[in-house]
């Protein structure tokens, strides 16, 4: 599950009717609302923000253990679906049919298996502030983990090799996430690897390809071929928010460069 309540921006300032004011950057950061006042940012907006975020990963939690994922419930999972009721029958009973199935090969709808669930979170690593105070080191280990999210990511505007955020990262042991747009150079992106996964650990890096339709047959080619030749173990998927679905991760080894 991915969020954020800090956005980064391209420009510092926006303008409206003649009026210039800082830019909003998200509600952990400062208002929507285009005054003077709301665009002031607020540092304790992320408190806020962390107090939020707390409350709704226990809720989660609270119904991902409580047997509301259960998959003998599938038929009453449709508050959202009312304008596919039809589609969303049809993948019920087919459910149903595997169940039965399932039941008979002995894994039977009370089997912990099928009651609860698991998940895990995602955002961008952008308030460094917000960032570090929750990092804490393994008693056991002496490795560090960032506890705001499982999984975490850098951005087109946060991604410069010698920044603040990615020696951040660096130091951390999450799994990460690269954006790359059709901006991104084949040889930064081998270079921002190896500072991110120096050990080559398989499952550190996701290159998240944020490039819309139009730009991937051209650009994420090069990528590709660029990091299976370095040898690098990623893993690759496309940004969901940007016109495309998720797809299902490919090896770098043997992922197949589009023609």
């Amino acid at each position: 599950m991915g969020g954020q309540f800090a956005k980064p921006r391209s420009s510092p300032f926006e303008e409206k009717d003649g009026v210039k004011l800082t830019n909003y950057r998200g509600d952990a950061v400062n208002g929507y609302a285009f005054d003077e006042k709301s665009r002031i940012p607020d540092p304790h907006r992320m408190i806020r923000g962390y107090t939020q975020s707390v409350a709704t990963l226990n809720l989660l939690r609270a119904f991902a253990t409580g047997e509301y994922a259960a998959m003998r419930r599938v038929t009453e999972w449709n508050l959202d679906f009312a304008e596919q009721r039809d589609k969303y029958k049809e993948l019920a009973n087919r459910v149903d049919e595997a169940l039965g199935f399932m039941a008979a090969c002995g894994l039977t709808a009370d089997h912990p298996l099928m009651t609860i669930t698991e998940f895990w979170t995602s955002h961008e690593c952008l308030l460094l502030p917000y960032e570090q105070a929750l990092t804490r080191e393994d008693s056991t280990s002496g490795l560090y983990c960032d506890c705001s999210a499982h999984m975490l990511w850098v951005g087109e505007r946060t991604r410069q090799l010698d920044g603040a955020h990615v020696e951040f990262l660096r130091g951390v042991t999450n799994p990460i996430g690269i954006k790359a747009s059709e901006k991104m150079d084949p040889n930064e992106l081998i270079k921002l690897i190896d500072i991110l996964n120096p050990q080559n650990k398989p499952g550190r890096i996701t290159v998240i390809t944020r490039m819309g339709a139009e730009n991937l047959r051209l650009k994420l080619p090069h990528l590709i071929r660029a990091v299976r030749e370095s040898g690098q173990i990623v893993t690759w998927v496309t940004d969901p928010m940007h016109g495309n679905a998720i797809k299902a991760p490919v090896d770098s080894g043997r992922a197949p460069l589009m023609q």
